[in-house]
């Protein structure tokens, strides 16, 4: 079944994104993203540069030299390796590997570039090769330059391989004097940013929307990732984790129509749906 899988796959072309957001046209205010696929988002905050959980390889799955035995893609990265600008920041929820590609961390390693993880992670890294990287469980915080990043309890699991259960996994919440944002990372239903409310809304939620079906006991439905970050007081929704990988088994699409119908009341609060779109404010 594996291996008719990866034939079929093989004679698969990956389909090209209809859009390509251009980060160099970004000034040094205000808060801008574009999302790449699956969960990886261009960020810049007030001039801090972020990408969150890096996956640009044509597949993910096991490496074994230079071949990758796994899923394939359905579409290509927004933005290649070559076209990242220089990072400030690497953000990691977990250690899965549809969010922490090693192919493609290994080609963002930089000395200008910090890392920010989740606990006992580390080590799938080659840390001596950023700037520094920064383990946090639920609860610690960091900070880059005028970004603070704290890390908080999702209802998900760390393990990369079936026998590694004691890697951590996060969400986070990234701040700096004017903007507030979520990383939601992966997660199924949870009360959790219930927790993170405060007078001061969220500008930009970043959540999960798809692979809810079968596994609705580990990523939520696009109902309940509209509830969650109304939860949490966050007033844009930016939808990752559809579209990419064939994860679950639901339609490609049906992910964000269903989160479109559920803020038909408030279609500005849908920040994009589409690889390779952008968002600013």
């Amino acid at each position: 079944m594996l291996w008719d899988q990866y034939a079929k796959d093989r004679a698969r072309e990956i389909e090209t994104p209809a859009h390509t957001p251009r980060p160099e046209e970004w000034p040094d205010t205000g808060l801008h993203a574009a999302w790449l696929g699956h969960s990886t988002v261009l960020l810049k905050i007030d001039g801090t540069v972020i990408l969150t959980d890096p996956v640009l390889s044509s597949r993910i799955g096991l490496n074994l030299g230079p071949v990758t035995v796994g899923m394939k893609r359905l579409v290509a990265p927004a933005l290649g390796l070559a076209a990242i600008p220089t990072l400030d920041l690497v953000l990691l929820s977990h250690a899965h590997m549809d969010h922490f590609d090693i192919p493609t961390l290994r080609g963002l390693e930089s000395d200008k570039t910090r890392v920010v993880t989740a606990s006992k992670t580390s080590d799938l890294l080659r840390a001596a090769e950023y700037q520094r990287v920064d383990e946090l469980a639920w609860g610690q915080a960091t900070t880059v330059g005028d970004l603070s990043i704290r890390a908080f309890e999702v209802n998900h699991w760390g393990a990369r391989m079936r026998n590694d259960t004691y890697r951590g996994y996060n969400g986070y919440v990234l701040e700096t004097q004017r903007w507030r944002m979520i990383f939601g990372g992966d997660t199924a239903d949870t009360d959790a940013f219930r927790g993170l409310k405060s007078s001061k809304p969220f500008d930009l939620a970043i959540m999960p929307i798809g692979a809810y079906n079968p596994w609705l006991r580990a990523h939520c439905t696009p109902e309940q990732a509209v509830r969650m970050a109304n939860d949490a007081g966050a007033e844009v929704i930016l939808p990752v984790h559809h579209q990419t990988f064939e994860l679950g088994r639901e339609p490609r699409l049906e992910p964000i129509e269903r989160l479109a119908a559920a803020l038909s009341r408030t279609p500005e609060r849908l920040a994009l749906g589409r690889i390779g779109q952008e968002f600013r404010l």
